[in-house]
């Protein structure tokens, strides 16, 4: 069997998509309160930053990919008027059930999928846009499933990955003491589950830095790439564009 990361141990290829929703599963119910602890607030202002470079407009085709709680669904739904779609998708049922359960208390009905990035249900050029943000780092493949999300794209379609990335040389070591110190025990009190925050610290040290991202892809077939800095590299919005 092939071996990949999962945080900072080997595992079996096999095993790390079972392992992922394990850690999702544990972190669902508690999942939004999270990220507001953790990030201190910062995340609603980065998906906020990606949904104003989306640029979504009516009548748009968006995939949200490991979409999790829905917080980019939701937004884009408000931007695609009843002309467009917008399908919320993941590969964990816990998520997706708490992503449509807040859809829902917004008066929102969106069309939901359980699926693998790796292998998406969709048809080749059938979206306009297709975000995945804090998603990508979990996925064993990484290039199959940005070659994926490539073929859903129509022509000139664009792909949005908001990520947790490289920090600046300076902040390092302020950066790994509050990921492995002080990140776990906030999991620990406020979600009963210090490992799976543990894992999500160790995910991000794993995932490629922006250039890497950056040339992965290039290599799937996207043109053109940008990359967005979100506060001293601690997360990057990468846009591509099809070709």
């Amino acid at each position: 069997m092939s071996q990949t990361h999962f945080g900072f141990q080997q595992v079996d290829e096999s095993q790390k998509a079972q392992r992922v929703r394990g850690v999702f599963d544990s972190v669902a119910s508690k999942y939004d309160v999270m990220n507001d602890l953790m990030s201190m607030g910062l995340h609603r202002a980065w998906k906020a930053y990606t949904v104003a470079v989306a640029h979504v407009r009516d009548g748009d085709r968006v995939l949200d990919i490991a979409g999790g709680t829905g917080d980019l669904a939701r937004a884009f739904a408000k931007q695609v008027g009843t002309r467009g779609t917008v399908v919320h998708t993941d590969i964990n049922e816990a998520m997706l059930r708490q992503g449509r359960d807040r859809a829902l208390d917004e008066g929102l009905v969106l069309p939901t999928a359980l699926c693998d990035a790796e292998t998406l249900p969709f048809a080749a050029a059938e979206f306009d846009l297709v975000s995945v943000a804090f998603g990508l780092r979990n996925m064993t493949h990484k290039e199959r499933a940005l070659a994926e999300m490539n073929r859903v794209l129509r022509p000139g379609g664009r792909l949005l990955v908001l990520e947790f990335s490289k920090v600046a040389a300076p902040l390092e070591k302020a950066y790994d003491w509050y990921s492995f110190k002080v990140l776990p025990r906030i999991g620990q009190l406020v979600a009963g589950d210090a490992d799976s925050y543990r894992y999500l610290a160790e995910s991000i040290r794993m995932h490629p830095g922006q250039a890497e991202l950056k040339a992965m892809m290039k290599t799937a077939g996207f043109g053109h790439v940008d990359v967005h800095n979100l506060s001293a590299g601690v997360v990057a919005l990468h846009v591509g564009i099809k070709c």
